[in-house]
């Protein structure tokens, strides 16, 4: 059922973006703000003390730093994909380095699952918009439509794959606390981001506010 979940965030995310053809992304920016607000109260609710409370706290620190490093490696070649900015260039052929980027991630990020099943809710609510605008933008392209949905079926696979592979590899599961927090400083970097830039002029509207402290009570409740 976990990876059913997470498999169906993405891929009736973009099965949206096929039937209705939506050519405008502002009425994402809400969502994004939920998802940053949601994702990052669950990384601190509930990540974060798991592994500080298990293993020495310099050393869970250097990890974390770590992740944040490494989204924003990942993130010279994603281009920002992952808090919902794409801006790539599809004149050259299909988008390699995207894929390969967005899939690193996703594999990151479905490996707290296998061990705290809340922080699901929180990746759930963060694929969606993410694959809502990764949709517009690979259907507004020059791909052809089978490499599009090539694209999102493989990027759908690449979390379920992570849960899987904490859930049963002896390695991972040796380099468990220090992989969760890399995924934490990915958690971090990503829903920080997400929060300023999800807004023109990065600005804190009402609403804006509004549905952050909603993503915040929601995960502290769950």
């Amino acid at each position: 059922m976990t990876y059913l979940l997470l498999i169906l965030a993405v891929l009736l995310s973009f099965g949206f973006v096929l039937v209705f053809k939506p050519k405008k992304q502002q009425g994402l920016r809400l969502l994004l703000a939920f998802s940053g607000a949601f994702l990052l109260a669950l990384t601190l609710f509930e990540l974060l003390p798991a592994v500080y409370t298990q293993s020495d706290t310099k050393t869970i620190g250097v990890f974390i730093m770590l992740g944040i490093l490494l989204q924003v490696f990942l993130e010279f070649f994603s281009k920002g994909a992952e808090h919902g900015h794409v801006h790539i260039d599809l004149n050259r052929g299909f988008p390699w380095l995207l894929l390969i980027s967005l899939s690193v991630h996703a594999l990151l990020e479905g490996m707290p699952i296998a061990d705290n099943n809340s922080i699901i809710y929180g990746i759930v609510v963060h694929k969606v918009p993410i694959a809502l605008i990764l949709g517009i933008f690979l259907i507004n392209s020059n791909i052809k439509l089978i490499h599009s949905v090539l694209f999102m079926l493989f990027f759908a696979l690449m979390t379920p794959l992570g849960t899987y592979l904490a859930a049963n590899s002896e390695f991972i599961n040796r380099s468990y606390l220090p992989l969760t927090a890399v995924v934490i400083g990915v958690f971090l970097h990503i829903s920080t981001v997400i929060l300023f830039e999800s807004s023109e002029g990065h600005k804190f509207t009402l609403r804006k506010l509004f549905v952050i402290v909603l993503g915040v009570l929601i995960a502290y409740f769950l």
